[in-house]
C-alpha cells in the first residue's frame, strides 16, 4: 500500500489590464514544515486575471505531480488560492457556463483525479507567496526576459505560519527538496513545450463575473526566434514589451444621440444628457476598480470632455486634449437624421456610402480624411505611452476607425459595427506594428 503524500499548493495569476500584460505563480509547500518544495512562474504574455490564475493552478498541480511521480492516488494536494472564481468552479459549486473558459478547468481537472484535490478560498494577504511569483512574472515580462527561479524573492513575503486548515502533515518523506524541484520545473517546462495551442489562447471577450464563468486570453503570436533564444508557446517575444493599451471610450448620450442625428464636429458641440452624466458615471466607477488606466486622454468636444472628467475625478487623473480624435465633420447633415439626409441630399448620401473619399455635403469630411488623422494620432499615442494603459474619450467613427484599421478591415466595415454611447473597445498595440482588438462595444458596466 502506497504511503499517503500530502503538500499544499498555492497558486495565483494577475493581468496589468485585464486583459493585458499576464503572468501566474504557484508554490508546493510542505504542510509539515511550510517549507517551499517547488516554485513556478510564467509570463504568459497578454491575457486576463482569471486565465492568469487558472494557468497558475495547472502549473501547481503539474509541479506537485512532478514531485511524486509514483506516488499515484497516494497523493493529497489541497490548493489554496485567493480566486474565489476559480476555486468555486473547480470545487464544482459553480458551473463554468463560458465555453471558452471550460478547457482550462479541464486542463486542471485532468493533472490528478478529483479525489485527490481539495480546494480552499484564502484571502490575499494570505496568498502572498504566489501573488510575489506572479508580479516577479509579469515584471521579467515587462523586461523582455523571462523568469528565473535562481533571481525570485517571493518566499521573503510567505507567511511564516500557516492558517488553520492546512491538511495534515506529510506522512513520509518528501523526498530530496532540489531534486523534487528540478523534475517540477522539468515537467512544467515538457508541458509548455508540447501542447499546442489551447482555445483559450486564441480569444479576449469581456471581464466575466463568477455566474458567467471566466474569460479566454488573448495571447500574441510571437514572432520566430534564433536558435540561441527559442521562444516556447505564445507568449511575448523578449523584445516586444508591454503593449500600448488605448481603451476606447465612446462619450455619454447627449440630446442628439437618442434620435439618432448626425453629430459631429461641424455642429452645434452638445453636452451630455441626464442620462449621459449617468453613463459616465457608471463609466468612472467601471474604470476606478479596475485600476488599470494611467493617463485619460479626450476629444475636445463637449461631450467627450464631461465624460472625460467624470473619470478624471474618480481616478485622480488629468485630462490630456487631442484634437485628433474629435468626431467627423458632417457638413450640412449635422444635426438631421439619415431619412432626413436621405430627402434632401439622396445622390450625395448614396455616393457617401459607395466611396470612403467622398465627403458629406457642403465640406465635411471624407472617411479617408478621418482616418487619415486618426492613423497619425494612433502612432503618435502608441509612442507615447509604449507598456501604458491610456483611455482615449472620443466618438464613433474614430473608435471605429481605431478597430478598423487594426483589423486590416476595409473602409465599409465601419458600417459594420455597433457602438453604443458610452460603451468601451479596447486596442492593443505592440513594438512590431501588430495590433490586437481585444474588446469591442462593451456596455456591461452600464447594466
Amino acid at each position: 500500500m502506497s504511503v499517503a503524500r500530502q503538500v499544499v499548493v498555492e497558486a495565483d495569476g494577475g493581468s496589468r489590464g485585464n486583459p493585458g500584460p499576464a503572468g501566474y505563480g504557484a508554490v508546493v509547500i510542505d504542510p509539515a514544515t511550510g517549507e517551499p518544495l517547488a516554485e513556478a512562474a510564467e509570463y504568459i504574455g497578454v491575457a486576463t486575471n482569471n486565465v492568469a490564475e487558472y494557468r497558475g493552478l495547472i502549473a501547481g498541480l503539474t509541479a506537485a505531480k512532478a514531485l511524486f511521480p509514483d506516488a499515484g492516488e497516494a497523493l493529497r494536494v489541497h490548493v489554496r488560492m485567493d480566486s474565489k472564481l476559480v476555486v468555486e468552479q473547480m470545487s464544482g459549486r459553480w458551473k463554468i457556463k463560458h465555453p471558452d473558459m471550460k478547457p482550462l478547468a479541464a486542463r486542471a481537472a485532468a493533472i490528478l483525479p478529483p479525489s485527490s484535490v481539495t480546494y480552499e478560498w484564502i484571502p490575499r494577504a494570505q496568498n502572498k507567496h504566489a501573488d510575489r511569483l506572479a508580479n516577479e512574472a509579469m515584471d521579467a515580462g515587462r523586461d523582455g526576459r523571462q523568469w528565473e527561479a535562481s533571481a525570485s524573492t517571493a518566499a521573503l513575503d510567505a507567511p511564516s505560519a500557516r492558517t488553520p486548515g492546512t491538511p495534515s502533515p506529510v506522512q513520509g518523506p518528501v523526498g530530496d527538496q532540489a531534486a523534487g524541484a528540478a523534475r517540477a520545473r522539468a515537467a512544467l517546462a515538457a508541458a509548455r513545450g508540447a501542447a499546442a495551442p489551447a482555445p483559450d489562447a486564441l480569444f479576449s471577450l469581456p471581464a466575466e463575473t463568477a455566474e458567467s464563468g471566466g474569460e479566454p486570453t488573448d495571447a500574441h503570436p510571437a514572432p520566430q526566434q534564433s536558435a540561441e533564444a527559442p521562444q516556447s508557446g505564445w507568449g511575448a517575444a523578449p523584445d516586444l514589451g508591454a503593449p500600448a493599451t488605448l481603451v476606447l471610450l465612446r462619450h455619454g448620450e447627449t440630446a442628439l444621440t437618442p434620435e439618432k442625428r448626425f453629430s459631429g464636429s461641424g455642429g452645434t458641440d452638445p453636452e451630455l444628457s441626464a442620462v449621459g452624466r449617468g453613463q459616465a458615471e457608471r463609466a468612472a466607477g467601471h474604470f476606478a476598480a479596475l485600476g488599470t488606466v494611467q493617463e485619460i486622454v479626450s476629444s475636445p468636444l463637449r461631450r467627450c470632455r464631461e465624460t472625460a472628467a467624470a473619470v478624471a475625478a474618480r481616478l485622480g487623473l488629468d485630462v490630456r486634449i487631442d484634437e485628433s480624435l474629435r468626431e467627423t465633420d458632417f457638413g450640412a447633415w449635422e444635426g438631421l437624421t439619415f431619412g432626413e439626409v436621405r430627402e434632401r441630399y439622396g445622390d450625395d448620401l448614396t455616393a457617401w456610402l459607395a466611396s470612403p473619399d467622398t465627403a458629406p455635403t457642403g465640406g465635411g469630411e471624407s472617411f479617408a480624411e478621418v482616418a487619415e488623422r486618426v492613423a497619425a494620432a494612433r502612432d503618435r499615442l502608441v509612442a507615447r505611452y509604449a507598456g501604458r494603459t491610456v483611455l482615449l474619450v472620443t466618438h464613433v467613427t474614430p473608435i471605429k476607425t481605431f478597430v478598423r484599421l487594426a483589423l486590416g478591415a476595409p473602409p465599409e466595415a465601419l458600417f459594420r459595427m455597433e457602438l453604443s454611447a458610452a460603451s468601451i473597445s479596447t486596442v492593443a498595440y505592440y513594438a512590431d506594428g501588430n495590433a490586437s482588438v481585444r474588446l469591442l462595444n462593451d456596455t456591461s458596466h452600464l447594466r
